[in-house]
């Protein structure tokens, strides 16, 4: 569903600022993928986590590809989100390879969450190309499957994991917030949505269900 006309100078800044942070999200998911892969224990592992990084990078690419054919500058419109990312990653940093893949999964996943809400506002051909950006591409699996693992043979993991997850989940929705709220033409796209002060806090506790819901698939409590 179409809530604002595509020639709308406030909406299209809207749609390059999502399709920027979307993809620079992207970009960074696929280097903290690629990095974190040499850290993996086991040479399948690493494969594994080779293909995830190069899946996100397939991603990216097909952001910024659509992003040119709009006459969208892909550098310029995922710029402002560089300082914003480097701040929140360095606020949450992992210490270990299994934190890494826990953040991935969960921060990332909190992260993506928001952008499915935002691209209800968004034309479909804009609402297609997130949404291909935005797939699992089994990460979900193999996280959940790695986490589980450890859980069986590290009696301290639990424990440590879900405090872990707790903070990530506090990071990712001020990082959330801080989009919907500091970027004017975010703010704008919501507002022309007909999005309210109280549909804004459901949608933030949508997002919170959802985590809830991967730490438990990983068999932590949240």
């Amino acid at each position: 569903m179409e809530h604002t006309p595509t020639g709308d100078p406030a909406y299209h800044a809207a749609v390059v600022d999502l399709l920027g942070v979307l993809a620079y999200g992207e970009l960074t998911a696929f280097i903290r993928m690629a990095v974190d892969s040499d850290l993996a224990p086991t040479l399948s592992l690493k494969s594994a986590m080779a293909g995830l990084a190069h899946a996100e990078y397939v991603q990216y690419t097909q952001l910024v590809e659509h992003m040119r054919a709009r006459g969208i500058d892909p550098e310029a419109a995922m710029a402002p989100f560089v300082v914003p990312f480097a701040s929140y990653h360095e606020r949450t940093r992992p210490r270990g390879w299994i934190e890494g893949l826990v953040k991935a999964f969960v921060g990332d996943g909190i992260a993506k969450d928001f952008y499915r809400e935002m691209s209800a506002f968004v034309d479909d051909d804009t609402r297609a190309v997130m949404g291909h950006a935005l797939d699992d591409a089994g990460q979900a699996d193999f996280v959940v499957g790695v986490v589980r693992d450890t859980l069986k043979t590290d009696r301290t993991a639990a424990g440590r994991l879900a405090l872990w997850g707790r903070r990530l989940l506090g990071e990712a929705l001020s990082q959330a917030q801080a989009v919907a709220v500091e970027r004017d033409a975010m703010s704008a796209l919501l507002v022309g949505g007909g999005v309210d002060l109280a549909e804004v806090g459901q949608m933030f506790t949508r997002l919170t269900d959802n985590h809830q819901k991967r730490m438990a698939l990983m068999g932590l409590s949240a």
